[in-house]
This record gives structure tokens, C-alpha cells and sequence, in this order.
């Protein structure tokens, strides 16, 4: 039987070897985890009950201690968001308890860097003896729902875990998930563990505020959980391309919460909710992305990344006869459209023998997953493959493609105004 087959297999009933000398026990443990995702606004307006309702699941009656993180970043974009939430902690104080003060701490991918900042974390709760029926709270974008996730989840062997992630890219995939990672020796989420958070809440009053940059990041999750699982869910995306390239509110929160929903559903029922086999399907397009997220010292943002990333092996599975032709431009449209930048020089940068720095992504991508190498590419929009090698050939003539339409793109609207934008994508597609 291939590693594959064995990691789709639910369960594993091991038959003890014949020359076994000791005795055998073949233990079964099975737990299940069920969590809240609140898709809300204003979620600290003292009338919203959802953040209450959240804390208060199991226990209603008690008076709940919390421990809150909050992201710098978001605090100075919101000022007056920690005396909301001192009020709306004063309105419901039958209910909560906060814990010493808010702990403020760096955001973005720099905390994950930090070395000291999960002990920085731990002392925290420490020092607020948050115990295993306490709170800890983290307010953020992904990297310090990361962070404070890690921090939580090796506390006491696991403590509730509340998440208000404040970036698309988190509303509508990872603070949905159940990981949690910090960065060490320069390897991305080398330290991490998968541990469900108690509850999510999805405050659209977060997004409102992101800068154009941020929001778009984010959108390059949704389209790839689109390719790989959801026809429909792409030709909405088409469909209502131009209010979604202007950000518009409701198409927005409507693109997060339907991408939100298709990540829960591929871990709780994809069968591998922890990660223990090969095969990543929502790493599609990243084996790209987190080499070039590198490469380029993160000047690339995960979102930006991914993006190339997906059109990237959208191109490789045309060019492995795995998808249709055609399908490639029609996946590189919406992402251009949407305002993503398809080309980084980076791409093209060698090692001394003259090797593409961004094929050593593929061993890592294998190193990582831990077993056999296990890409996912494109069988149709909608419909995931896995393949178990790439073609370091393939590889090159989709960055070439990528380069070549990139640099067309740029002749035919340095011809045009910018206005004229998409017909000219159209003419240099149709080449």
C-alpha cells in the first residue's frame, strides 16, 4: 500500500509482528473538536452580545478571566479601540475579567522572528495565572494570531484560545485553522503545534480600516480555495470582479466568509485535520510562495506570493496536461484584475551551479511535509491533483510564461491609459 493510501485511511489497526517478543496493545483515541466562527461587526459595541456569548459557552454562569494580546499595529489604526474594549469589559463585567493590562505587542512576520517573544508570552500568562479555564485573547493579523496561538497552546498543555483576526488573509484562512507556528533559524512555522482555538470572531470593522495592499493579499486565499475546491465559487469571483477589485464591502465580507467556510471544511473532512500524512491541498501554489517570500526578505507579502504562486502552477498543470488549456490565462486574469502583480525578479535568481533558487523550494516543500513530496496542482478550476514530482524543465517555461506576460502587459499599457487596462490584459492573453 502507497504512503498516500495510508494517509487517507481513517483509521489504522496495526497487527502486531510475528517475531514481537513483548506484549501489544493497540490503543485508539479519538477526540473531537468543535469550534464557533462568528462572522460579526463591531464585536466590542457594548450591544453586541457575540463576544460574550463565545466566552461563555460551556460555563454561562461563571465570571470568565482573560488574558487579551493585541496587535500594535491595529490599536494605532484604531485609537480608540482599547477603551472600547475597557468598556465593553466594564458593561459585561458579570461575565469577563481582564487580567493585568493588554499586553501590546508587534505584529506582522517580524514577531514570528522574535526568539524572545514566546517567552515574552508565556511569562504574561503567567505572570496572570491564566489557567486551563482562563482566556487568552489575541487581536490581530495572522502572525500574532500565531504567535499568541503557540504561546497558548503550550501553556499548561493547552489553554482556551480566542481569536479576532483583524487581516483577510486570517478571516478567511488561517485563524480559521488549527495551527499555530513561530519562525526559528530563519525556517517559516518550523516551531507549531495544532491546537483548535475555543472560538473565532470575524470583525468586519477590522477590514474597513486595512490598507488597499492588505486586502488584496488576502484575496489570493480565497481564489486558491476556489481552484482547488469550488468551480462556483470562482465564477462568483469572476462574476463580480469589478466590485471586488474596488473592495466593496459586502462582496468582500461575502468572498471572506465563503472562503472561510471551505477551509473548515477541507480539515475537518479531508481527512488529515492535523497534517500527519504528505498531502497539503490548501499549499497550493505555496511551495512557490514560501521560497519567494524569502528570496525576497519579504518584501513580497504571503499574500503576494501565493498569488504568483498560483498562477505559476496554474501554468505547470496546463504545461503537464493536466489542465485544459486556456484555463491558465483565465486563473492569471482574475489575479492581474484584481490588482496582484504576477512577476518578481526573484524568480529568475540562481545558486553558483546555475540552479533556480526557487526549485530548492521543492525541497523544502518535501523536507517540511516530512514524507514523499506531494504537490497539488489543477485537474480543472475547482478541482485539485496531487503529483508526487515536478519537472524542473515545466518549472522554468511557467516562469517564462510569467515573465514574458508581465513584460508584454507592461509595453501595452505603457501605450494606453490605465483605464484601458483590462482589454489590454485581453490582447496580451490572447497572444
Amino acid at each position: 500500500m502507497k504512503l498516500a493510501e495510508l494517509n487517507r485511511l481513517p483509521d489504522l489497526d496495526v497487527t502486531a509482528p510475528a517475531t514481537l517478543r513483548g506484549a501489544w496493545q493497540q490503543q485508539h483515541v479519538r477526540v473531537d473538536y468543535s469550534f464557533p466562527v462568528v462572522s460579526t461587526r463591531d464585536a466590542f459595541d457594548i450591544a453586541n452580545p457575540d463576544f460574550r456569548a463565545v466566552l461563555s459557552l460551556r460555563e454561562p454562569q461563571r465570571r470568565h478571566r482573560l488574558a487579551i494580546f493585541l496587535d500594535e499595529g491595529v490599536a494605532k489604526a484604531m485609537p480608540g479601540l482599547v477603551e472600547q474594549i475597557h468598556a465593553y469589559l466594564r458593561f459585561h463585567h458579570e461575565a469577563m475579567e481582564l487580567i493585568g493590562d493588554i499586553f501590546m505587542m508587534p505584529g506582522g512576520e517580524a514577531c514570528k522572528n522574535d526568539p524572545a517573544l514566546v517567552e515574552r508570552l508565556l511569562q504574561a500568562l503567567s505572570e496572570r495565572a491564566i489557567d486551563r479555564h482562563s482566556y487568552s485573547v489575541a487581536i490581530g493579523g495572522g502572525a500574532v494570531l500565531d504567535a499568541v496561538g503557540y504561546a497558548s497552546a503550550i501553556f499548561h498543555r493547552g489553554v482556551r484560545h480566542i481569536r479576532f483576526p483583524t487581516t483577510v488573509l486570517a478571516q478567511d484562512d488561517s485563524g480559521v485553522g488549527v495551527k499555530n507556528a513561530v519562525n526559528w533559524q530563519g525556517q517559516k512555522n518550523l516551531i507549531g503545534t495544532f491546537a483548535p482555538p475555543w472560538a473565532v470572531v470575524n470583525d468586519a470593522c477590522f477590514i474597513d480600516i486595512l490598507p488597499v495592499r492588505e486586502k488584496r493579499a488576502g484575496l489570493a486565499e480565497a481564489v486558491k480555495v476556489a481552484l482547488i475546491r469550488d468551480h462556483a465559487f470562482f465564477l462568483m469571483m469572476e462574476k463580480q470582479l469589478p466590485a471586488l477589485a474596488a473592495f466593496d464591502s459586502h462582496i468582500l465580507n461575502t468572498v471572506i466568509a465563503r472562503s472561510a467556510s471551505l477551509h473548515m471544511h477541507q480539515i475537518a473532512h479531508g481527512g488529515d485535520p492535523f497534517e500527519s500524512g504528505s498531502a497539503r491541498p490548501l499549499d497550493y501554489g505555496h511551495w512557490v510562495a514560501h521560497k519567494l517570500e524569502r528570496l525576497t526578505v519579504h518584501a513580497l507579502s504571503h499574500g503576494e506570493a501565493v498569488a504568483i504562486g498560483l498562477a505559476l502552477d496554474a501554468r505547470y498543470s496546463c504545461l503537464a496536461g493536466l489542465l485544459p488549456a486556456g484555463e491558465d490565462a483565465r486563473i492569471y486574469r482574475l489575479l492581474t484584475q484584481l490588482g496582484f502583480d504576477l512577476w518578481h525578479p526573484q524568480l529568475l535568481a540562481q545558486d553558483g551551479q546555475g540552479e533556480l533558487l526557487v526549485l530548492q523550494g521543492l525541497k523544502e516543500f518535501r523536507e517540511h511535509l516530512g514524507g514523499e513530496l506531494t504537490i497539488t496542482l489543477l485537474a480543472a478550476i475547482g478541482s485539485g491533483v496531487e503529483v508526487h514530482e515536478m519537472d524542473a524543465e515545466l518549472v522554468r517555461a511557467a516562469i517564462d510564461w510569467l515573465q514574458n506576460l508581465h513584460a508584454d502587459l507592461a509595453a501595452h499599457l505603457a501605450t494606453g491609459s490605465a483605464s484601458s487596462s483590462a482589454s489590454k490584459l485581453q490582447t496580451v492573453l490572447a497572444v
